[in-house]
């Protein structure tokens, strides 16, 4: 039986959750937490992703996702993949974590979404053994954020949520919403033996079908994002000709003076940012002896970015160069 069509497309909203394989536990201590919430602001950072809320849940996770980019299966593929990696290093072990293919349910903003991030925040106190008395007690959620217990991370956006409250105070007008318990329309849609795709009105569910899924090709999208499309020796040719240099500076192992060339660097960054392309791959285009040099080099550029506005600038001027002549 074929899998079930990704629905994706600008700026869409998804419920999305997976669970580990055999119910094995996912977060074995603040470690693991740390590494998936650090997962997930990189996928803010790398691709656009608004994060609306999220609650880890030991052997499950729940993400509340805004996709401007029309891009959930390549930001799931960075979460998933991602974790999966740095899990299996504090855990000393290998292989898949997760039990297949993540749930992405389609929600309709304006009927559900305030809704569906009480059901996500109240899930630690849902269980058949609430694990907290006090549902701010829980940190490794996005509740205690939005009701100005602990310092919000900038990636995620509250504001969204405030707005449709209508809440004059409101931190306090949203503690008060999500205490007030799920309705029972939520809960009725998450009890079903088969969940559905699509929580909305029958008008949104008719929208989708008419205007959005007759869109999509056999490759789901893939090439409405136009960075899932570019190779490496592309990014890396244009940005030989941005720079005015020799293609060969930037993918042969410099030695001496310009060792370290910093357009060098930028070809590899862009290879992961725009291309989406695997350490293991950059390393062979440029002839380095291992994937540890390639994630240092990311690094380091991402933190110029985050850290000088000029250079950001400068990176941003690379890309649109890019996208510009690619197209």
């Amino acid at each position: 039986m074929p899998r079930p069509i990704r629905i994706e497309y600008q700026d869409a909203f998804y419920h999305v959750m997976n669970r580990g394989r055999g119910q094995q536990t996912l977060f074995h201590s603040k470690n693991y937490y740390h590494a998936f919430i650090e997962t997930l602001s990189e996928a803010s950072e790398r691709f656009g992703l608004v994060v609306h809320g999220y609650c880890l849940m030991g052997n499950h996770y729940h993400l509340l996702l805004q996709t401007p980019h029309a891009n959930l299966g390549r930001i799931m593929r960075h979460i998933n993949g991602v974790f999966t990696q740095r899990y299996n290093r504090l855990k000393q072990t290998d292989g898949p974590l997760f039990r297949g293919r993540y749930k992405a349910i389609v929600v309709e903003k304006d009927a559900y979404l305030l809704q569906l991030s009480r059901y996500i925040h109240r899930n630690p106190i849902e269980t058949k053994q609430p694990l907290v008395k006090n549902l701010e007690q829980y940190p490794w959620s996005s509740y205690p954020d939005y009701i100005n217990k602990t310092r919000a991370p900038q990636w995620l956006h509250r504001e969204t949520l405030y707005g449709m409250l209508g809440q004059r105070q409101k931190y306090l007008g949203y503690q008060s919403f999500v205490a007030q318990g799920n309705g029972e329309d939520i809960n009725d849609f998450y009890n079903r033996t088969n969940i559905a795709s699509v929580m909305g009105r029958r008008e949104f569910i008719t929208w989708l079908k008419d205007e959005i899924i007759p869109e999509l090709d056999d490759s789901v999208v893939a090439n409405r994002v136009l960075s899932l499309s570019l190779t490496m020796k592309q990014i890396t040719q244009l940005v030989a000709v941005y720079y005015k240099l020799d293609v060969n500076k930037l993918t042969g192992v410099v030695k001496g003076p310009n060792k370290g060339l910093l357009a060098r660097k930028i070809a590899m960054y862009l290879c992961q940012q725009l291309g989406d392309h695997l350490l293991q791959d950059i390393m062979i285009h440029f002839g380095l002896s291992n994937t540890g040099s390639v994630s240092f080099i990311t690094t380091q550029i991402r933190q110029l970015c985050k850290n000088d506005s000029s250079f950001d600038k400068q990176i941003h001027k690379v890309k649109n160069y890019i996208i510009k002549q690619a197209t």
